[in-house]
């Protein structure tokens, strides 16, 4: 049996690895790296520099568009003529003269709209639309193509119909008649004759563009670049991003790109080996806990993922994600050092992705460190504000401090950075709603549930002070003992405090048949055997996980319910029908309650709290003495039966619980002095 549960356990750890690694692998960008990272005027960091092979220094992007702009500016684009559209004018321009426009027009008029009709066709006719485009795009000439001859014409010898309509009409300015053609309608005559050949014309396109040369030099296999601590001058930039591309593109193959894949693998799978080696060392319980598993491994996978695609991406900056809401979450549920320890994983894991590594690594663990420091205990949504400020100021201040050590002339300081670290701060803040989430998703109970549930005034608890007042009392007595020695023992106070005000919620439904609610010396107990009265009295403790269900109490707060009697037998109703039963064996389970015992230090503290605070009221007098026999008593009883064997609590903290008990009962329980009367 023990070796099946190490297999399923083997089995659970190792999905749990290969699913993490996964994902994370799946969404880190895969493009070859130049592992050098440098700018123009900044010192280059590295040892000495050489070409490994031959390549060319390409030309920057501004060069580049410059030179082919100037390139495209003699680019020629192609034009077929129609010459049957100028032949088609003609005719239709004589047989009109043969008719109305005969009357319009002159002999001598109609001779000159002839030859000037002739003249425009042949130079040709573009529309208004292809003529004005190719003078935006600064076009000299094009090339004409009249069926297998081509000619050149320059673009402002060109005509549109409404040009060739002003051409027409300068014959006014010459003879004695102002206005005869506007009146004779002769843009009828015109019409386009010019139509771009697309396929010639980017064939011409390409070849001119294929002529051009990408390069301006080139650096032979073994020629030094640059050394350790030169400057880096724009020629020498350009070396460098030329250097780069060429090797990208080298080693752009299926086998590099395997080698590429296989070094991610090995090196996420070693970071998060390395992660749950620690949980095995030092946080074993948390493979017992399901939903603490899946947050540690979910929160990770949900940060490295995001990184991947805003880097493959190129979405805005990685600075702008909040990474210390990771540790902040992990710590309000777990603790510090696995919320340290998680967010430096995803850091590392992170940064081989980013230029600069190394300031990405050193910004977020700082950040990170500060967001748990200053959130220790999140139970009040200002606490956020304050940790959301805290990190902008931790992230501007390193960097800050970065900068000075880095570059020394200020106008190169990046302000830029100050405003993504502001961004990063309130994005930060949307962790307060982000915990509900969190809480429902995997099953945690966070201090600020926990905060709200202890308020008097909510339904139940309000409810609980009406029906039961006396209960209520005893809850909130319990309530201050219980979280006084938690506090002792390094417990959750709030936890315990929260679970003590609900053990007794199950009392609502039978309320007088407890001693603390009953008035008037009315006991209904006397009218039902010692079995039935057993019976209502262990119902609390269902009728309590009853009510819990209802008003959606979380599963930490019904432990409480369930444990704070334990496995305990009702000893008042036990004993009575032992002693009426001499010699008489009856079923202990009619007289004990369902369990369990406590299995957490806080159900263990709530149960000695319960006991010993219901005992002091029978005390017959508040001494020193009395008050620490009746702890004393009733713990070491308990210890006896057994109560506190499957929690993880020591004989140190129940001596010291013991102790605050003692202390605390005194102070409830102190005598007041008599105030004398007045004689008269």
């Amino acid at each position: 049996m023990k070796k099946i549960k190490i297999s399923r356990n083997l089995l659970y750890k190792a999905l749990i690895f290969v699913i993490t690694v996964s994902v994370i692998v799946y969404f880190m960008p895969r493009d070859s790296k130049f592992n050098y990272q440098f700018d123009i005027g900044k010192p280059w960091k590295y040892g000495q520099l050489m070409a490994t092979f031959d390549f060319p220094i390409y030309k920057g992007a501004e060069v580049i568009e410059k030179e082919q702009d100037s390139l495209m500016h003699h680019f020629q684009p192609f034009f077929n003529i129609d010459k049957e559209q100028g032949r088609k004018a003609l005719e239709m321009l004589k047989e009109d003269c043969q008719g109305e426009l005969s009357l319009v027009l002159p002999a001598d008029y109609i001779r000159y709209v002839e030859r000037q009709l002739k003249e425009i066709y042949e130079t040709g006719i573009l529309t208004t639309e292809a003529l004005d485009s190719l003078q935006k795009d600064s076009t000299e000439s094009i090339m004409i193509v009249d069926e297998k001859l081509v000619n050149q014409q320059r673009t402002d010898g060109l005509y549109s119909v409404k040009t060739a309509y002003k051409k027409l009409l300068t014959a006014d300015t010459l003879r004695y008649r102002p206005g005869v053609l506007q009146a004779a309608g002769l843009n009828n005559y015109l019409m386009p004759n010019l139509t771009y050949d697309k396929e010639r014309s980017e064939a011409a396109r390409q070849e001119l563009l294929d002529s051009y040369s990408w390069a301006s030099g080139i650096v032979l296999s073994g020629q030094k670049i640059i050394d350790r601590g030169e400057i880096v001058s724009e020629k020498t930039y350009n070396i460098l991003i030329s250097y780069r591309q060429e090797f990208i593109k080298r080693s752009e193959t299926n086998g590099q790109r395997r080698l590429v894949l296989t070094g991610q693998i090995l090196f996420v799978g070693i970071f998060m080996l390395c992660f749950m080696l620690y949980l095995d060392l030092f946080r074993k319980g948390y493979y017992e806990h399901r939903g603490g598993m899946a947050l540690l491994f979910a929160g990770i996978t949900i940060y490295c993922a995001i990184t991947g695609l805003m880097m493959s991406q190129h979405f805005m900056t990685v600075y702008m994600l909040p990474y210390a809401m990771l540790p902040i979450i992990i710590r309000v549920f777990l603790d510090s050092r696995t919320a340290f320890l998680s967010l430096v994983v995803t850091v590392l894991i992170c940064s081989v992705s980013l230029r600069y590594p190394h300031e990405f690594i050193l910004l977020q663990c700082v950040a990170g460190l500060t967001a748990i420091y200053s959130l220790r205990e999140l139970s009040q949504r200002s606490q956020l504000f304050q940790t959301a400020a805290v990190v902008t100021v931790a992230y501007a201040a390193t960097y800050f401090a970065y900068e000075l050590m880095t570059e020394s002339d200020p106008s190169k300081w990046n302000a830029a950075m100050y405003i993504n670290f502001i961004i990063n701060g309130v994005l930060l803040l949307f962790t307060y709603p982000l915990l509900f989430l969190v809480e429902k998703t995997f099953g945690f109970t966070s201090n600020v549930t926990l905060v709200e549930l202890s308020n008097i005034n909510t339904p139940l608890l309000r409810r609980m002070s009406e029906t039961v007042p006396g209960t209520f009392q005893h809850s909130m007595q319990v309530a201050n003992l219980a979280a006084a020695a938690a506090n002792a023992i390094g417990g959750n106070a709030q936890l315990v405090r929260t679970g003590a005000l609900y053990h007794d919620i199950g009392k609502m439904e039978q309320p007088v048949f407890f001693t603390e609610n009953q008035s008037g010396g009315v006991n209904p107990h006397k009218a039902l055997t010692y079995e039935q009265s057993a019976q209502v009295v262990i119902s609390h403790v269902t009728n309590g996980l009853k009510l819990a269900d209802k008003y959606g109490l979380p599963k930490v707060i019904k432990d409480f319910i369930s444990t704070h009697h334990g496995k305990g037998v009702t000893k008042y109703f036990y004993i009575s029908w032992k002693n009426e039963h001499p010699g008489e064996e009856t079923d202990p389970a009619i007289f004990t309650y369902p369990g369990p015992n406590p299995f957490t230090k806080e159900q263990a503290v709530l149960m000695m709290a319960d006991s010993v605070e219901a005992a002091s009221r029978s005390l017959p007098e508040y001494t020193e003495q009395a008050i620490g026999n009746l702890v004393d008593k009733i713990i070491d009883g308990q210890l006896a039966d057994g109560f506190f064997r499957e929690c993880p609590i020591t004989f140190k903290d129940i001596a010291t619980v013991k102790a605050v008990f003692k202390d605390k009962l005194k102070t409830m329980y102190h005598t007041r002095i008599s105030y004398p009367e007045l004689k008269k």
